[in-house]
């Protein structure tokens, strides 16, 4: 609803009294015309000043000069002088709050009737004599101090004067700069001010102004009659239906109840709800969601039969759309004779904020695609998300609509990020070159790279984006797809329904895997519930590079590739891969889609849709299997060092060459030996000798066996079968015999 009406305010019209000026400098009369003297970067402004500012606090000097008696801050009377160019002799001195009630003509009231006005003397605070003249003249419609300076010393709103259209064009009524453009005008106000001798000095200077952030042009404030909200209760007027709650409380509760990703973000939307004034619904635009309102020409009150008008006008607008409110007629509706006709009345061309058409979307858009709706249980929507400056916009507008409506806020949560930047975290922007143009890099190097890389990102900061990090997403990208091409190769021959092999029966490093693999998965459930991205691809590209790449797979290739195909020894890693190529699809769906859906299709050939999948239901991790392993890698990368240094110096070409010789105390010995024949396939080696002692210790030499030309293991049993001369004893059994043992437990 509209303010309401001020109490009367007194136009000054009484005439200039140099008495009176003479008085509050303790002079008995003025030999000379005074003139207050006031200095403007904006000279389109002066032809609505209504007012002149004076600090209370600060001296004013009354300066004798051929150009009549100046009143000026006492600090700047020399400053100003030089500016000029004329001598002075200061008369007397007094201070601000003497002179507060005076009044002084128009500077145009000579040149023309239109400016025939008074503008009285106020004393605010923010006057200054840090420069200028310490006198600020006031146009109340174009400056925010100015106005509320103005509104607390009287003045009715519709007393401002507001020549300015909304196009920045003078009204046409204005006296000599009638329809002229405010740009175009500032020399011309000048001119007239020379002409009629009210011109001290000009001069251009550069100095910080205004600009629209998107078209880079200069803007200006400018006072319109808008339409408010209430946030709190109001001083009585309206008291129909009065709710339990102010809109302001009724908000700051749902804050509360909602859930905030980050945290912090409730923080800053709190604060806003708190601190901020009635909410302003409307907006003076030439197209938009009109207010269907019928204002009095006069008095500007609604029209008494408003509610009935707009359901009238939102039927109007269902069948012939937003448009046909602007071509309507208010003597249609309203008729042309009586009291509450268009003779009285006027059609309302202002528009919703466009916040408040976004901030309603969930009315309409949820009810709709949900047509039983929520209203009476809880919020629509599970999730708002967005960036973080929608904390005063999107979210700012729909928690208040949700509130003002149903007493919540729309949405149970809310998810903020940041801003993409470039990779030194400047703003990207064409005109700095560093805009990377996300279709340019589609095409180049697929979505799923940009998924990735969004993923990939904390998104509680700005995301950093160029070409380097867009390579090292790539990286990732392919360490992930060769992981998985890795285990959808292996899998192909495996038929759970006939080669599952039940969780004793699996070796025991398999088991291991599908202990840490659930480990992953715990950890990765555990972040997705707070929406939190980047430490599940974090924990993806170790889990591909460290535990199974650097590790499991590795150890794995020989049993894979050795052992008999229908063996135990094979399908316990395959039972294991598979069941971990289950959950990675799971894992990665929701930032690799099309590559998880692709894989799924091969990996599950005839299912639906891996979005159509739960998780994994995997057995709790078995902490004391965990601990076991990873105090075996430990010793595994101690023993690859030796090995990587004996081959740096050309004593050695693959770690199958080297046999080992490990003396190690008596807890490590234990574990080591408890792998029994196994040790060799963990340290991917050819032969290990286990010696107990108190320190660590390993000997690594090149093996004087021969190499197997199929398993590529040095061993001196290669050839003992005439009829296989190139293989050992170990492949002759996987491939023509029984087939190897490998210990279970």
């Amino acid at each position: 609803m509209p303010t309401r009406p001020r109490p009367p305010w007194t136009w000054p019209s009484w005439p200039p009294t140099p008495t009176q000026l003479a008085a509050a400098f303790g002079l008995a009369t003025l030999a000379k015309p005074a003139f207050a003297v006031i200095w403007t970067t904006t000279p389109w402004t002066l032809p609505a000043n209504q007012a002149l500012n004076l600090n209370p606090a600060l001296v004013y000097a009354l300066v004798d000069t051929d150009r009549g008696l100046l009143l000026l801050a006492e600090a700047l009377v020399e400053k100003c002088l030089v500016r000029y160019g004329i001598q002075g002799t200061v008369l007397a001195t007094t201070r601000g709050d003497k002179l507060g009630g005076l009044g002084f003509w128009h500077p145009l009231a000579d040149v023309h009737p239109g400016y025939r006005r008074i503008a009285p003397v106020y004393l605010a605070d923010y006057a200054t004599a840090e420069d200028g003249t310490g006198i600020v003249h006031s146009s109340p419609a174009y400056g925010v101090e100015d106005f509320h300076s103005c509104l607390a010393h009287g003045m009715a709103a519709d007393q401002i004067l507001n020549p300015v259209q909304g196009n920045g064009v003078y009204e046409d009524t204005l006296p000599l700069f009638g329809g002229t453009n405010i740009w175009k005008a500032n020399p011309r106000v000048v001119e007239v001010l020379a002409q009629s001798d009210r011109l001290l000095a000009t001069g251009k200077l550069e100095h910080s102004y205004p600009n629209c952030w998107r078209h880079k042009t200069p803007v200006i404030y400018r006072a319109a009659a808008q339409w408010f909200v209430r946030m709190d209760e109001g001083d009585g007027v309206f008291t129909v239906d009065k709710a339990p709650q102010t809109l302001r409380q009724t908000a700051l509760a749902a804050i509360d109840a909602t859930a905030f990703y980050p945290e912090n973000g409730r923080a800053r939307l709190r604060d806003m709800i708190a601190n901020r004034p009635d909410w302003c619904i409307s907006r003076q635009r030439s197209w938009g969601v009109p207010l269907p309102f019928f204002l009095h020409k006069v008095t500007g009150e609604l029209h008494p039969q408003t509610l009935a008008l707009m359901d009238r006008a939102a039927e109007l607008v269902a069948q012939g759309g937003v448009e046909a409110w602007s071509q309507l007629d208010p003597a249609d509706w309203l008729g042309s004779a009586g009291e509450h006709s268009a003779e009285h009345y006027a059609k309302s061309h202002d528009i919703l904020d466009v916040w408040f058409d976004s901030g309603s979307t969930f009315s309409h858009v949820l009810r709709g695609s949900h047509p039983d709706g929520h209203h009476a249980t809880g919020p629509e929507a599970d999730l708002y998300l967005e960036g973080h400056d929608q904390h005063r916009g999107w979210f700012h507008s729909s928690l208040l609509i949700g509130c003002a409506l149903y007493g919540r806020a729309p949405y149970r949560g809310l998810l903020t990020h940041g801003f993409t930047v470039d990779g030194q975290g400047r703003k990207m922007s064409k005109s700095l070159g560093n805009f990377v143009e996300m279709r340019t890099v589609t095409s180049q190097l697929g979505a799923e790279i940009i998924r990735l890389w969004c993923a990939a990102t904390d998104y509680s900061g700005d995301l950093s984006v160029d070409d380097k990090i867009l390579a090292r997403v790539v990286d990732s990208y392919r360490r992930i797809r060769n992981t998985l091409r890795f285990l959808l190769a292996n899998t192909s021959d495996f038929d759970p329904a006939l080669h599952a092999v039940a969780p004793a029966q699996m070796l025991e490093i398999d088991r291991w895997a599908l202990s840490r693999a659930a480990e992953v998965q715990a950890e990765v459930l555990k972040h997705y519930e707070v929406y939190e991205f980047h430490p599940v691809v974090a924990r993806l590209q170790v889990f591909c590079a460290e535990d199974l790449g650097a590790f499991y797979l590795d150890v794995l290739k020989d049993r894979l590739y050795t052992t008999a195909p229908g063996s135990l020894a094979r399908r316990s890693a395959q039972m294991a891969l598979w069941q971990i190529t289950h959950a990675m699809l799971r894992w990665m769906a929701p930032f690799l889609s099309f590559t998880a859906e692709e894989a799924w299709q091969i990996f599950a050939p005839g299912q639906d849709s891996i979005f159509c999948e739960t998780y994994c239901q995997f057995d709790p991790p078995d902490a004391a299997l965990l601990a076991r392993w990873s105090r075996l890698r430990e010793l595994r990368d101690a023993v690859n060092k030796e090995i990587e240094a004996l081959r740096a110096a050309g004593g050695l070409g693959s770690s199958l060459q080297a046999e080992l010789t490990i003396t190690a105390d008596a807890k490590d010995h234990a574990l080591l030996a408890s792998l029994g024949d196994d040790l060799k396939f963990v340290f991917i080696t050819s032969k290990v000798t286990l010696r107990a002692g108190a320190a660590w210790q390993v000997e690594v030499r090149a093996s004087g066996a021969v190499k197997c030309e199929r398993c590529w293991h040095w061993r001196d049993d290669v050839g003992h079968d005439p009829a296989h001369p190139g293989l050992c004893g170990r492949c002759t059994s996987n491939l023509y015999g029984a087939g190897e043992a490998r210990a279970v437990a």
